[in-house]
């Protein structure tokens, strides 16, 4: 019971605070069952405050309102009364009665005197221990229990067993616990809000952080872009230094051949003269024509044949000695070789049905460190397991596959060798290089046997006819051109293009050419007589390689931000498109059976696509970009090549 009754007074003062702040709060006594036990209980709390507060020997002190002003009026003492009298009759209808009476009077009295009353400080006094338990009893919706303890309490008072003005008050202490309590909740809300402002800040710092590294690296990739522009700008100056002598002379032949030029002329206009003279002339003969029956007219007319004959064999030797071969010119050489006949014929063919390959897996079967620098491109053997790579180290390596022993080595370019191809015979090879020039290879006198040096910028690519005698070759100087292996002199010179043509290639057993250049086309020729057939436009960049299948009705191409299309050569449109950006797409190759594609990408794989099934399937061993990708004519082997300096055989 005493447990109890220190809880509920613990509660009380918290609702006394309510009642207080509350006045329109009222007590309802009118559900007043019958009167049990409580009273006992409420008795046991008061005597509990009571000797708790007994060393302060508190009276009831009211409310002391101190005066600003010079009004001289005098406050009263207002005595304690009880509600009820000794004698008055106890019933439930004089109690509700006398409440409101009560009630009334107080709502009346302070507002018929607070006009007149002047302002001034009030002074709290402690919250008396009835009042504490009331507002207990109300905080906590015990009403029944409310209405027994004014009932008894009521009684008590009346009969004089209870003196409300010893009852005590409640201790400071209760009081001051509850403040502490308050100021507690505040300030736990103070540290959670500082809590989450510490968090918020945290993650600000955090952010703020992962910002600073990521412009850190930024900024430390944008220098190292920057340190290799740099180096590449001192190569590019380094080697156009190289050019200066090499231009000081072509100029100065120039002027030479400008000033033989305005020479020809004027002993062509002085024979002109001559000519018209003597036809107005007598046409006595002359004793000194050595062909009887001739006059004079006519004696001279063939002399003057015969000098513009000489004329000609010195202007053309002129022309040979000052580098201008007339290499574009359709004049017959004795030398030259045939155009073989398009019968369309393609015995590779033989080899594969038309469903003979539908794996798209191939494995790693040997991996070679094959040059000092990167790799640029390679190319198999027509007959043999044989393979062979040019590389930025300028020079060339041939290799048996897939075993990886190296079988040959050649040197003999001045700059980066991007291009490699066998002949068909395969006792010859071709490479082109950055020093515009493009060599061919003898195997079996093991060095170089002819150079062709009419290119004007670096060449990208060669490529051998299938009957050996013709080589067509891409540059950087916008042309394609076609280079006969018997007059050992420049056919043909194919101009159409708008930029660099990156690769140009023949297709086999067949005169066409197709080229793909910097200028987002695709070219058809006809080397026979050097005209465009068809352009092929889709491309959104720069083309980097264009490639026949076996049967050369399909095309597929690739460019600088990762887009493959495959072309159908009939009606001249793309049917196929796949992106395997945004890295660049370096080279395609078509497997013998037509079915599978590969794709050397600069994200370090080789992406194969099988167009049948449209499944694709990356490869991932290099370890830098790929640079080219290549099948053999049998189909049993891959090779690719790429920036990390291997060689890869897939078998």
């Amino acid at each position: 019971m005493a447990t109890m009754a220190a809880t509920n007074v613990h509660d009380v003062g918290r609702k006394d605070v309510q009642i207080r702040n509350n006045p329109s709060t009222k007590i309802d006594l009118a559900n007043i069952a019958d009167v049990p036990y409580y009273v006992e209980s409420i008795l046991i709390i008061f005597n509990f405050f009571k000797y708790t507060n007994a060393y302060n020997n508190l009276f009831l002190e009211r409310y002391v309102r101190a005066v600003d002003n010079n009004d001289e009026f005098e406050y009263e003492e207002v005595p304690v009364e009880d509600f009820y009298d000794d004698d008055k009759e106890e019933t439930f209808d004089a109690l509700i009665r006398n409440v409101k009476d009560q009630q009334r009077e107080s709502q009346v009295i302070p507002t018929s005197t607070s006009a007149s009353l002047p302002r001034g400080t009030l002074t709290t006094q402690p919250e008396a221990v009835d009042d504490f338990v009331r507002n207990f009893l109300v905080r906590m919706g015990m009403k029944k229990t409310m209405q027994q303890f004014q009932v008894e309490w009521h009684n008590l008072s009346s009969s004089g067993r209870i003196k409300t003005n010893e009852a005590g008050y409640l201790p400071d202490v209760v009081k001051h616990n509850e403040e502490l309590s308050e100021k507690m909740k505040l300030l736990e809300s103070e540290v959670d809000r500082y809590r989450k402002s510490a968090e918020k800040a945290r993650d600000e710092f955090i952010k703020m952080k992962k910002e600073r590294d990521f412009h850190r690296q930024h900024h430390n990739r944008i220098a190292q872009e920057k340190n290799n522009l740099v180096t590449f700008v001192k190569r590019l100056k380094s080697h156009l230094s190289t050019y200066e002598p090499q231009l000081d002379e072509l100029k100065t032949k120039y002027d030479g051949a400008l000033r033989e030029k305005m020479i020809y002329k004027l002993e062509k206009d002085k024979l002109q003269n001559e000519l018209n003279t003597l036809k107005l002339g007598s046409s006595t003969p002359s004793q000194n024509n050595r062909d009887v029956g001739l006059g004079p007219t006519q004696t001279k007319l063939r002399e003057l044949r015969t000098k513009e004959g000489k004329k000609k064999v010195t202007i053309s030797m002129e022309q040979q000695r000052f580098g201008d071969t007339n290499d574009e010119t359709n004049e017959l050489n004795p030398k030259d070789s045939e155009f073989p006949t398009d019968t369309g014929n393609n015995p590779y063919l033989n080899r594969f049905a038309e469903d003979a390959f539908h794996r798209s897996t191939l494995t790693l079967a040997k991996e070679i460190l094959a040059h000092e620098g990167p790799i640029s491109c390679a190319a198999i053997h027509p007959r043999k397991h044989v393979a062979v790579t040019v590389s930025d180290d300028r020079t060339w390596k041939m290799w048996a596959i897939p075993e990886g022993d190296m079988i040959m080595k050649g040197e003999g370019h001045t700059d980066w060798i991007s291009g490699v191809d066998f002949h068909p015979s395969g006792n010859k090879m071709a490479t082109c290089s950055g020093d515009t020039s493009i060599k061919i290879w003898d195997f079996s006198q093991k060095k170089c046997v002819h150079t062709f040096t009419n290119h004007l910028l670096p060449v990208w690519s060669v490529n051998f006819h299938s009957c050996g005698d013709f080589i067509t070759s891409a540059s950087q100087d916008k042309t394609v051109r076609l280079w006969d292996l018997n007059s050992l002199r420049c056919r043909t010179v194919l101009r159409g293009h708008q930029d660099s043509v990156h690769s140009a290639e023949f297709l086999m057993f067949s005169n066409i050419i197709l080229s793909s250049s910097v200028d987002k086309t695709l070219m058809l020729w006809d080397a026979r007589t050097g005209l465009a057939e068809h352009t092929f436009v889709g491309h959104a960049n720069a083309c980097n390689q264009a490639t026949f299948n076996l049967r050369g009705n399909t095309i597929a191409s690739c460019d600088t931000k990762g887009i493959v299309k495959i072309w159908d050569v009939r009606t001249v449109k793309s049917i196929v498109t796949l992106d395997f950006g945004p890295h660049s797409a370096n080279s395609v190759s078509f497997h013998p059976a037509g079915q599978l594609l590969s794709t050397a990408s600069s994200d370090r794989t080789i992406k194969l696509y099988n167009i049948g099934s449209e499944e694709l399937i990356p490869l991932s061993s290099h370890t830098d970009e790929v640079q080219h990708v290549k099948f053999d004519l049998k189909g049993q082997y891959m090779v690719s090549t790429g920036r990390d300096r291997t060689l890869r055989v897939w078998s």
